[in-house]
């Protein structure tokens, strides 16, 4: 059970409104439409989770789009699980309605975040319908940057709940051959813990699964080839302004369709 102070303050699962949960999605999905090329998730999808255990989504903090990302995918691809996350308190502060969508946050300060963080996330891990996205390295970090530094929540937390299944996400935002980026997403290998491993250990398994996935991802990125990816979201294509209505012009005069991307999908 939260505690009383939990409960004042905000417990994230008595706060979570799912009709808000969908109306913030609908929001991200429009936001991430309008500033990507496409958002795409690294084929084949998903590795095989068990159904009746917790998961964990711990990632690689590139961007401020990771969170944006996070409530898409979620909403996309995890349609049977609560999904909740972490956010710093004076931001939880500043825009309150984050509450009803399954943020919680946690101080600043390490040992304070860091107790606030292992008490929520064993209160949320104790359901498996339930899962909790977590940027693992403490801060932004260049994706090129590796092997990830992770900070030791998640390993702690998995050594408190040892039922839960870390599942690592790579992510970037490289450009392509358009005007905007594309938003890639790649899972790796889940990650599962028997109770006994010391949470150093575990940290470095954690950090390990994450860099091979995120080294997966940077070589599907580097060979720009859309057909390692499933596309999730089709975002706005083309320049804009004078050089598409010229395009469309051309095309026009030709009598062939006009093809905005520099790189036509099939």
């Amino acid at each position: 059970m939260p505690s009383r102070n939990e409960t004042a303050g905000g417990d994230p699962v008595a706060l979570r409104s799912p009709s808000m949960c969908r109306f913030f999605a609908g929001i991200m999905r429009r936001q991430m439409r309008q500033g990507f090329r496409a958002v795409r998730l690294a084929r084949p999808g998903l590795p095989d989770l068990p159904g009746d255990r917790p998961l964990l989504v711990y990632a690689n903090h590139p961007s401020w789009w990771d969170p944006a990302f996070f409530i898409l995918l979620a909403a996309e691809i995890f349609t049977d699980r609560e999904s909740y996350g972490v956010i710093e308190a004076p931001m939880l502060e500043k825009y309150r309605f984050m509450r009803r969508i399954g943020l919680f946050g946690v101080e600043r300060d390490p040992r304070r975040g860091g107790a606030q963080f292992l008490r929520t996330g064993e209160r949320l891990m104790a359901d498996p319908a339930r899962m909790l996205w977590v940027t693992a390295q403490g801060g932004f970090a260049d994706p090129r940057l590796r092997p990830p530094e992770l900070q030791g929540g998640v390993a702690r937390l998995m050594a408190r709940c040892p039922e839960t299944v870390a599942l690592p996400l790579a992510v970037e935002y490289p450009f392509w051959s358009e005007k905007r980026p594309e938003a890639l997403a790649l899972f790796g290998t889940p990650v599962t813990h028997d109770g006994t491993e010391p949470p150093e250990a575990l940290n470095g398994r954690l950090s390990a699964a994450l860099d091979t996935a995120m080294g997966d991802l940077a070589d599907r990125a580097t060979a720009r080839d859309p057909a390692a990816f499933t596309r999730l979201l089709a975002g706005r294509s083309g320049v804009g302004g004078i050089y598409d209505a010229w395009g469309r012009l051309r095309a026009a005069a030709q009598g062939r369709r006009y093809v905005a991307d520099h790189m036509e999908e099939t």
